[in-house]
């Protein structure tokens, strides 16, 4: 049955490849921006979440939203104040989303969230299903808050879903094009102990996800959304300086040194995640890049 979405952070790198893959399969789609913006076929509405302003003709015959909006985890140091807007951005934006739900009396029947594997904090190498605790620290902390917020639909009878999204491997953008230059630039190494566990995930099985989850009302709750094979840090170094042609220097970037570099961020790198696929995997979805060899080949191979 075809959907009339919602898309919130349309314009970073998932939501602007999901919006054809979405109207291709028949779908009618509609964006919040922040920015008018044109998008061929699309309805473009304006909000400001740190203003409480939104069209409230955003939600028009909405049944589904896809919220994506939240500011880059990784794109500036952490500071009190870039913490707070890291949280906000996320944490706010949904509420207003549930707020205009309740005050339009929207027929929104379910809320699709993005969420992190950040949500375990660094677990080693204990393997991590959904039903693994919160852990501590501030990526921990910003991820359960972003969660509860999404969940708030539930006290409204709407179907919630949570996608815990590990490192997404991508052509253009995202993570893979910071941990690439070093490497280009034969400053390829492992980072701090390089045995803590990457949970990486192709683009092209993310939009697959998101998908399922809007047409299939099986899916409630929290899923991994990572890869059934996550590797090490330094596995994933080797893996890329492999397809690049580039060594890999023998000596690791200490912890201390990328603590001093970047900060409580050193986080995002250091955190070990090792986590499980197996509830996603027990719905019958099916992995397009299950290793991460075919999904480096496919990135670099076809660019």
């Amino acid at each position: 049955m075809n959907k009339h979405i919602l898309i919130t952070g349309a314009t970073g790198m998932v939501g602007k490849k999901l919006i054809p893959i979405l109207m291709e399969r028949g779908h009618q789609v509609s964006v919040l921006s922040r920015k008018a913006t044109r998008i061929k076929d699309v309805k473009v509405y304006l909000w400001d979440v740190y203003e409480s302003k939104i069209d409230p003709k955003c939600l028009s015959g909405i049944d589904t939203i896809i919220h994506l909006a939240g500011e880059n985890i990784a794109g500036e140091k952490w500071t009190d104040a870039r913490k707070k807007k890291l949280i906000d951005s996320r944490v706010l934006s949904a509420q207003l989303l549930y707020k205009t739900i309740k005050e339009q009396n929207a027929p929104v029947k379910t809320f699709i969230s993005a969420a992190a594997v950040g949500y375990y904090g660094d677990a080693g190498d204990q393997v991590l299903t959904e039903e693994s605790p919160n852990g501590s620290g501030f990526l921990a902390e910003c991820c359960a808050k972003w969660e509860a917020a999404a969940d708030q639909g539930l006290s409204m009878g709407i179907r919630v879903v949570k996608w815990r999204i590990g490192v997404i491997l991508a052509k253009q953008g995202g993570a893979l094009k910071a941990m690439e230059q070093p490497i280009r630039y034969f400053f390829g190494a492992g980072l701090g102990t390089g045995k803590q566990w990457v949970p990486w995930v192709h683009l092209d099985d993310i939009m697959e996800m998101f998908t399922l989850a809007a047409e299939n009302d099986s899916y409630s709750g929290a899923y991994n959304a990572t890869a059934a094979h996550p590797v090490s840090n330094i596995m994933l170094t080797k893996a890329i300086a492999k397809q690049l042609h580039r060594p890999v220097w023998p000596i690791n970037v200490p912890e201390f040194v990328l603590k001093i570099i970047l900060g409580e961020l050193s986080a995002v790198v250091l955190s070990s995640n090792n986590t499980s696929a197996q509830k996603l995997l027990n719905t019958g979805f099916k992995f397009k890049y299950s290793k991460l060899e075919l999904a480096l080949a496919d990135i670099y191979q076809t660019k």
